[in-house]
């Protein structure tokens, strides 16, 4: 289905609504119906093409998602490991309908952890909001007793081996995340 290609400047999703504006819906359904596009969730639907990209369209799939945690770390190359599904933070108390694919993982923060530190990234022809590497660094101490001491340690070195790091804004996302203490030790044993 040609539609998909150029949606509201968007590549590889179309929602329903948008369809029905442009008197389209029916052949929409019809593709569906063929297996030409797959439903990805209530009024959104995609192809089989931009479901194979390691990237989805986090706006459209869940609108003010912000790429979080394995996420994260794996876009900053932070850390080794592959995720499998996509990490997205939202505000505390939002209902979020997920999709039956692709896999996501959701994280409910509250409004000064969800938004400290978001960027935009331009990823697999996306624009994507995610949290840049500070906030991700922050958030695998946040996190240590769920991810690992080891995965956060390889985090931490891995950040601390880079020549974009700033120390200062690590620090004050690390206060404001009440994790300040914490990054300060590791930080006094590794540099």
């Amino acid at each position: 289905m040609n539609d998909m290609q150029n949606i509201n400047g968007q590549t590889g999703y179309v929602a329903s609504n948008e369809m029905v504006r442009r008197s389209d819906y029916y052949s929409l359904l019809q593709a569906a119906k063929e297996g030409d596009v797959i439903k990805i969730k209530r009024g959104l639907y995609t192809s089989e093409e931009e479901l194979s990209k390691q990237m989805i369209d986090t706006e459209k799939v869940v609108p003010g998602g912000v790429l979080c945690l394995y996420s994260a770390w794996f876009i900053h190359h932070l850390s080794t490991q592959i995720p499998t599904e996509h990490c997205l933070a939202v505000r505390r108390g939002r209902k979020i309908v997920l999709p039956d694919y692709p896999p996501v993982k959701l994280y409910w923060w509250a409004e000064s952890a969800y938004s400290t530190g978001i960027i935009e990234m331009e990823i697999e022809e996306f624009s994507v909001k995610v949290y840049d590497m500070e906030k991700s660094v922050c958030d695998a101490v946040r996190f240590r007793n769920k991810i690992g001491i080891d995965v956060c340690s390889e985090i931490v070195h891995a950040y601390l081996g880079k020549r974009e790091r700033n120390i200062d804004k690590l620090m004050k996302y690390a206060n404001v995340l009440r994790v300040g203490k914490t990054m300060k030790s590791y930080l006094e044993i590794l540099l």
